[in-house]
């Protein structure tokens, strides 16, 4: 019986359409789409973290990429847009962000890292030589 009753709600569950992305939608105007989905691309998912809101499955980057759509479609610039997402979820949602007081860390931390794993290599290749 239970296992009857779990068949037939996953065949139910599995039978419903799914839901229509409104991010998916694609702006009429060629040139402005093309302006959207670059703009997507150098976003990074504040969910995800890793993964440009182009291409990110989360409800976040969904609900990003229509805001993105809406403002280019209204006649925003897309440094607008950016200024904007940059300002509403942190420095961090971009990509590239701007170098300045506040985003230095995000700069140096990566540089300092490349520069610690040379130190260690060498220090190790010094060690090797003294034995």
């Amino acid at each position: 019986m239970r296992i009857a009753f779990a068949i037939l709600a996953a065949l139910a569950l599995s039978a419903q359409a799914p839901p229509l992305d409104y991010a998916q939608v694609s702006l009429s105007d060629p040139v402005k789409e093309k302006q959207a989905v670059e703009l997507m691309d150098t976003m990074r998912c504040v969910v995800c973290q890793g993964q440009p809101i182009s291409g990110s499955d989360a409800e976040m980057a969904g609900d990003m990429r229509r805001i993105i759509r809406e403002r280019i479609a209204a006649g925003d610039r897309p440094d607008d847009v950016r200024a904007w997402l940059v300002s509403r979820y942190g420095d961090f949602v971009s990509f590239k962000p701007e170098v300045k007081p506040a985003t230095l860390p995000l700069w140096l931390v990566p540089l300092a890292a490349l520069l610690g794993g040379l130190w260690l290599v060498l220090s190790r290749l010094k060690f090797r030589r003294r034995q």
